[in-house]
C-alpha cells in the first residue's frame, strides 16, 4: 500500500471542525487562487514551495487546494515527513458548495478561482 492510500480524507465540514479544534488548514494553491478567496483561518504555502520542515508538527494539518488533487500530493509529502495530515476531499470547490465562508486578505468575501 502506498502512502496516498493511507491519507485520511475529510470533507469541508470536518475540515472546518478540525480547524476549530486547533488543526492547521494549509492551502497549497497558487497565489492568484489564494488571493481570489480562501478559508479565513487557512495558512498559504503553494505546493511548489511546500517545506515540511516549516509545517507545525504539534497539531493536525489539513491540506487544501481547489479540487483535492494538489492537496493530496501535499498530504503525501507531509505524511512521509511524519506529520499528522488529512486531505480535504473536493478542495475549495467543495468548501464553496457547502456554503462555508470564503474570504480575501482584505476581509471581503472571496470566490474560488
Amino acid at each position: 500500500m502506498n502512502t496516498s492510500d493511507q491519507i485520511h480524507q475529510v470533507d469541508p465540514t470536518e475540515a472546518r471542525q478540525l480547524a476549530a479544534d486547533g488543526a492547521l488548514l494549509l492551502d497549497v494553491r497558487e497565489p492568484d487562487e489564494w488571493a481570489a478567496g480562501h478559508a479565513a483561518d487557512a495558512t498559504h504555502m503553494p505546493l511548489g514551495d511546500l517545506d515540511p520542515d516549516s509545517v507545525p508538527r504539534d497539531r493536525i494539518v489539513v491540506a487544501v487546494c481547489r479540487s483535492g488533487n494538489r492537496s493530496g500530493k501535499a498530504a503525501v509529502a507531509l505524511a512521509e515527513a511524519g506529520i499528522d495530515v488529512r486531505n480535504m476531499a473536493g478542495g475549495m470547490n467543495a468548501w464553496a458548495e457547502a456554503n462555508l465562508p470564503i474570504t480575501r486578505d482584505d476581509g471581503q468575501p472571496g470566490t474560488v478561482a
